[in-house]
């Protein structure tokens, strides 16, 4: 029910006006005061809805008494009642945020009429408010899918600036310090752990957590101008790395001293370093934590992700952790051939699935540093590199594949280019084996799927599950068969039904904003001009007129 206080010096007033509402308005509840002051001690009580303000009264005038009210709950409406009709009070009411006025005397049907028109707009701001807090909540609920979602089009498919800036604004963080990838490697059989990691990166409101694909967690983390870039992400990865322990605690002392030096643990160089490496890299069986550079932008955060993967490569190092500026670099050799470039040009290899063009690549970088007269253990320690990176491209594909490890070491380069070549052909045919398992309709099969729940929050994860297929693989099916990315195509069949929907007069586009999935009118008529060139309002204007 609805409150409503009378203020008033003159009881006779107070009184005619609380006859003609309640007559008028039985549901009212109503409340006098006889003065400004008791009008703000009764209002903190009795908390009206509205409120009738004589504007001329002894000691606290009512405009006083609607600034102080006003500054205690900015809901209170008010209607000024007085017997000056001046523009001096009305400009003043107005600023205070007075919705309407009555002038002493007023007829019955005017008061009551006057009255019902606030009453009208406050039951109009309860409803909006419902409706925001509905909307609230079911947006607490989809954030984890919008993020899980922008993590994988960001480090796996391009997303639209129109949808990059809703998803942005959704999850309400400051993407203007700069931004790095962090790769969280799990071990076999704790893949249960992806929800603590998820819960411990929300708490610590530092980043956004990707699908877990394989064994590995993508993070986006925002940089804190508060400390310096190897500073917070070191603190990242010793949380993350406390979760492994039951009780919490903060890890061992090797751990330890890494962070404190702020140094992390490259891949040995010496003889014997380099033996240990190059055959039993990967034989950890704990967690590995690889941190990617500072990018500007999240059109650059890609890139910050490759090298995050890298970091990861070797997880039998002490410290569990490796920034991609701590690994070791392969150098560029005497004719000035990048092996850098050639990092991100074997990652691009794989995931497009290049395997002839990768497998030459292999040769060629082989066959220059043979032609140097380099050492051979050195040699196979870097090949093997390029190998770890196209292990983990591929389990960012959902392809499971052992870890690539020598079984010797190589007594030549002919013998190293053989063990290479049956490395890389036991890679392809798990690639292969994966593929033959797809259904050779699967991608028709999601595409419906997605026409059918357009309207619904689905995402690349919850598809995923139900092919059984990574979403960041189902993201490069998309891309790669029907020649758009997964949000754009969600998109044409969420405009595709809002056109239709356009075609009954009845509904209004604040129905048919939420009928086809999205949550804000605004930002609804935005995709829909981007789009269709023209706003909705113009394109039903236009659709109506050539029905009628």
């Amino acid at each position: 029910m609805t409150k409503l206080l009378i203020v008033d010096d003159e009881q006779i007033e107070r009184e005619g006006l609380q006859a003609i509402l309640a007559k008028g308005i039985p549901d009212l509840i109503i409340e006098q005061a006889k003065n400004g002051k008791l009008a703000v001690q009764l209002a903190e009580d009795f908390e009206p809805d509205l409120v009738l303000m004589d504007i001329m009264m002894p000691g606290m005038s009512g405009l006083e008494a609607i600034e102080i009210i006003r500054s205690k709950d900015p809901n209170v409406k008010f209607i000024m009642v007085t017997a000056y009709d001046t523009f001096d009070y009305a400009r003043q009411a107005i600023k205070l945020g007075v919705i309407d006025y009555l002038l002493k005397p007023s007829k019955a049907s005017d008061i009551v009429a006057t009255v019902r028109k606030a009453l009208g707009t406050i039951e109009e701001e309860r409803a909006t408010q419902e409706t925001n807090k509905l909307q609230r909540d079911a947006l607490q609920k989809v954030l984890p899918v919008v993020e899980t979602d922008i993590v994988t089009q960001l480090l796996f498919d391009h997303v639209h600036e129109v949808h990059s800036d809703e998803l942005v604004s959704l999850l309400g963080v400051s993407t203007s310090n700069g931004k790095f990838a962090i790769n969280v490697l799990l071990p076999a059989g704790l893949e249960s752990m992806y929800s603590a990691v998820k819960s411990k990166i929300r708490q610590m409101g530092s980043g956004w957590v990707g699908a877990m694909h394989g064994r590995q967690i993508p993070i986006i983390v925002f940089r804190d101008p508060a400390q310096s870039y190897r500073t917070q992400a070191m603190k990242i990865a010793m949380d993350l790395l406390a979760l492994t322990r039951p009780s919490g605690g903060a890890v061992g002392g090797r751990e330890r001293a890494g962070a404190e030096t702020g140094a992390g643990t490259g891949l040995g160089l010496g003889m014997e370093s380099g033996l240990q490496a190059g055959v039993g890299a990967g034989t950890g069986n704990g967690w590995f934590i690889g941190i990617g550079n500072v990018c500007e932008t999240l059109g650059q955060i890609r890139q910050s992700y490759q090298e995050a993967l890298i970091a990861s490569m070797d997880s039998s190092l002490p410290v569990k952790y490796r920034f991609f500026s701590d690994t070791p670099v392969l150098g560029v050799t005497r004719d000035g051939y990048s092996a850098r470039l050639l990092e991100k040009q074997f990652f691009d290899r794989i995931r497009l699935g290049e395997w002839e063009q990768m497998c030459a690549d292999v040769v060629e970088f082989i066959r220059r540093y043979e032609n140097e007269g380099a050492d051979l253990l050195q040699a196979q320690q870097r090949v093997l590199e390029l190998l770890w990176i196209a292990s983990r491209a591929l389990l960012g594909m959902g392809v499971e594949t052992d870890s690539p490890m020598y079984s010797f070491q190589a007594q030549d380069y002919r013998q190293l280019r053989s063990e290479t070549g049956f490395l890389l052909d036991r890679m392809r045919q798990s690639f292969e084996e994966y593929q033959d398992r797809l259904e050779p309709d699967t991608i028709q099969q999601i595409k419906q799927y997605i026409i059918e729940h357009s309207h619904k929050d689905i995402s690349l994860d919850a598809i995923g599950k139900r092919v059984g297929l990574s979403p960041f693989y189902i993201s490069k099916m998309f891309k790669d068969q029907l020649g758009v990315n997964y949000i754009d195509f969600l998109t044409e069949c969420r405009i595709e039904k809002a056109k239709q929907l356009m075609g009954d007069p009845e509904r209004s586009l604040k129905e048919i904003t939420f009928e086809v999935g999205y949550r804000d009118p605004n930002y609804f008529s935005k995709v829909f001009k981007k789009m269709c060139d023209v706003s909705p309002t113009e394109y039903r204007k236009t659709l109506l007129g050539r029905k009628g």
